[in-house]
């Protein structure tokens, strides 16, 4: 089988040879156009259309019948044949009048206009005469129809313009037989309409000086399509009537063995160089020579230079071109798949470079930002690409972190689409928690755009694990360093932002534990600010001992004085105490005494001897304790009884304030209530006046007692502090 093909006296060489002809005529008369004519000619003149010129015909006649508005491209095309190879033409030209002739007794009207408009362009381009042009009108308008006068009509607007200046007598003959079926009325009354607009037409063309038809809507050679000469054109001359004897020779279409097919084809090899002439090959073969030298030269002054570096030169490509193709592959293949998962075999297959699989990752994020709303089969897609190999999951962490930075530079609609895409991804465990440690959730770290990626990104979590499987795995101390700065604890302002961020969004539940840790936060730092005091103190007290060690004689001698002088000033403050109790016990039995013999109602205060009782043991037992601590730790106890002491007398002194207010009142609005007797109202305000003194002079002495006791316990323990002494805490007793 292979050798006959090889051989060129067989059978089934002479087959193939004409399946390539066959071939190659149909799609240079496909490709054929206005532009590029003069290209296609010489390709269409290096075939062999002497032996096949049957395919030819076929070729460009169903061509035209499937394309009529390039009619004029294939007349133009016929008539630079014809001047080579007149038979051609002239077998065309019996072909259509054939075809034509078949259709108008069949009243098919599309091939009729569409062979009559072939017919018309070869009669311009000159390939056929004039007269066939008027054969067939008189056959069309001789038994007028709606049909035929229409396909007449479009006739005419293709060679009226030139019957006009060929056979002008011919032109008028046509015209009045128009005028006939018109002033007859044996056509309907729209071919009539047609008839009508075509004669004023005409009418107007005469009219006008130096007017022609085409300048009215009339078709004629166009100026690219005239390609030859009038002197050189070969114009056959066909009839209607003598049709009859024409043969359209089918044979011509269908294979045969051709006994002499080496000398045809060198025959035609010949005729091929006298068509496209010698001298321009030969040209044309020697600049390629001229080419290939030079090129040749190049190669040796090119390998010469780099014989030394092993005669092999590595080229670069700068422009990308390469990943710019990869991309498109890609691009193409993951918009044409039907689901992610052809669309995951497709990409596949691809041959990938060591790196590109990045170029994966981006296109996928690329397509998924460029939809309208957010689709799930690119999650589907990446999460697929991430369970299938370690790369691709580091490829969509590295994206994660990168597009977070860039998210400014996305639409809002972008945004969204990118961040419930790595919603997905991070809900279905294919990437790492850990790329949430790019997130910094303060008021400084973030903008509009990171915000709402951030809120579209966490609902799309809530939605898809549910709050409390989110909140777990949030909470969960193996991952708590990647949430460090979703949840900062560094400052209080930081963590009211995380709170009221996530509350804001309806995802409140997930801060309860940096809720919790920032209600905790004043005494977690009261609790540092105190063993940061007591390391001092100690640190302190152990230098103190250290350097009293050597003067143990007189420490112990002062601790001795000090000791006997507390002792003193306790018996001192003790006897202050039961005289100031006494004092306040005798004015208060006289406040009652006066208050009961006033009136009856009044209730007498509580007695300030139990007050007075409770100072003196608290002071007794502070300064018990005070005499059993080291001075270090009684210097700093004695600092913070001061402040508390001094919150409490603050807060005693309001309340007092408080009551005195309430005391002032309390007797005006039930003198303004009370109706009675002047007598009796007067009496009411006088045992209220009396009420308001007595608990003045109790609260008085109550405040002096405290102070008492207070100044006992100030300077019990015999040191002094170095700060500032308030105004209320001064000693005044001496």
């Amino acid at each position: 089988m292979l050798r006959e093909a090889k051989d060129e006296t067989s059978a089934q060489y002479q087959r193939l040879r004409w399946d390539a002809l066959r071939k190659s005529i149909n799609g240079l008369i496909n490709k054929v156009n206005i532009t590029n004519l003069k290209e296609v000619l010489p390709e269409i003149f290096g075939e062999n259309l002497d032996r096949g010129k049957g395919l030819f015909c076929r070729s460009i006649m169903k061509s035209q019948m499937a394309s009529p508005t390039f009619t004029p491209v294939f007349a133009a095309l016929v008539a630079v044949i014809n001047t080579k190879f007149p038979e051609v033409g002239q077998l065309l030209l019996h072909r259509l009048i054939l075809q034509f002739k078949r259709a108008f007794k069949r009243n098919d009207k599309p091939i009729c206009l569409a062979v009559s408009k072939f017919i018309g362009h070869l009669v311009n381009q000159q390939v056929a005469d004039d007269m066939i042009a008027f054969e067939i009108a008189i056959l069309l308008l001789e038994n007028p129809s709606e049909d035929s006068v229409e396909i007449a009509l479009e006739f005419f607007k293709v060679v009226g313009a030139y019957l006009q200046d060929v056979n002008k007598p011919g032109f008028e003959i046509i015209r009045g037989r128009l005028n006939l079926i018109l002033a007859e009325g044996q056509a309907e009354k729209r071919t009539c309409l047609l008839i009508q607009n075509f004669l004023e037409v005409i009418a107007r063309g005469g009219k006008l000086k130096n007017a022609q038809l085409n300048e009215l809507g009339f078709e004629s050679v166009p100026k690219e399509l005239d390609l030859v000469e009038p002197e050189d054109q070969i114009t056959h001359q066909v009839s209607l009537e003598e049709s009859d004897g024409y043969n359209a020779q089918i044979s011509l279409d269908i294979f045969k063995v051709d006994p002499e097919y080496q000398e045809n084809e060198k025959r035609y090899e010949a005729i091929k160089k006298e068509i496209l002439g010698e001298d321009e090959e030969d040209e044309s073969e020697g600049d390629s020579d001229g080419d290939s030298e030079d090129e040749s030269s190049d190669e040796e002054g090119a390998g010469g230079a780099a014989a030394p570096s092993g005669g092999t030169q590595k080229i670069q490509d700068n422009t990308e071109t390469n990943l710019i193709n990869l991309r498109r592959t890609i691009y193409l293949t993951i918009m044409s798949a039907l689901d992610f998962e052809e669309a995951g075999h497709k990409l596949m297959k691809i041959q990938l470079g060591p790196g590109q699989e990045v170029e994966i990752a981006t296109m996928v994020i690329e397509c998924c930002s460029q939809e309208k709303s957010y689709s799930k089969y690119y999650g589907l897609l990446a999460q697929r690409f991430c369970l299938l190999k370690r790369e691709y999951q580091a490829c969509f962490e590295d994206c994660f972190r990168r597009q977070y930075a860039l998210i400014h530079r996305l639409e809002t609609n972008k945004l969204r689409n990118v961040a419930r895409f790595f919603g997905h991804l991070l809900a279905t465990d294919a990437i790492s928690w850990e790329v949430i440690d790019s997130v910094r959730l303060t008021e400084d770290d973030t903008t509009s755009s990171s915000r709402i990626f951030i809120k579209v990104l966490f609902q799309d979590l809530s939605e898809n694990m549910g709050l409390r499987s989110l909140n777990e795995r949030l909470q969960d101390p193996s991952l708590a360093e990647w949430f460090g700065n979703l949840f900062p604890r560094d400052s209080p302002r930081n963590m009211r932002f995380s709170i009221n961020f996530f509350t804001s969004i309806g995802l409140g539940g997930l801060t309860d534990g940096l809720r919790r840790h920032l209600a905790e936060l004043p005494k977690i730092l009261a609790a540092q600010r105190e063993a940061a005091s007591a390391g001092a103190a100690a640190e302190g007290g152990s230098g103190d001992d250290s350097s009293s060690s050597s003067d143990s004689d007189s420490d112990s001698s002062s601790d001795s004085d000090s000791d006997d002088s507390s002792s003193s000033d306790d018996s001192s403050s003790d006897s202050d105490a039961s005289s100031d109790s006494a004092s306040s016990s005798s004015s208060s039995s006289d406040d009652s005494s006066d208050d009961s013999s006033s009136d009856s109602e009044d209730e007498a205060p509580p007695p300030a001897k139990k007050k007075s009782a409770a100072v003196a043991a608290k002071s007794s037992t502070a300064k018990d304790k005070a005499r059993e601590e080291p001075r270090g730790d009684r210097r700093e106890k004695s600092g913070s009884e001061r402040a508390a002491r001094g919150d409490r007398e603050r807060e005693d002194r309001l309340r007092g304030e408080e009551r005195d207010a309430r005391g002032r009142k309390e007797p005006r609005k039930r003198e303004r209530e009370e109706t009675g007797t002047e007598n009796g109202g007067g009496r009411k305000y006088r045992a209220v006046e009396r009420e308001a003194k007595g608990s003045a002079k109790i609260r008085d002495a109550v405040h002096k007692e405290e102070s008492s006791a207070s100044e006992h316990e100030r300077w019990d323990g015999g040191v002094a502090e170095a700060g500032p002494v308030d105004a209320d805490d001064r000693w005044t007793g001496e």
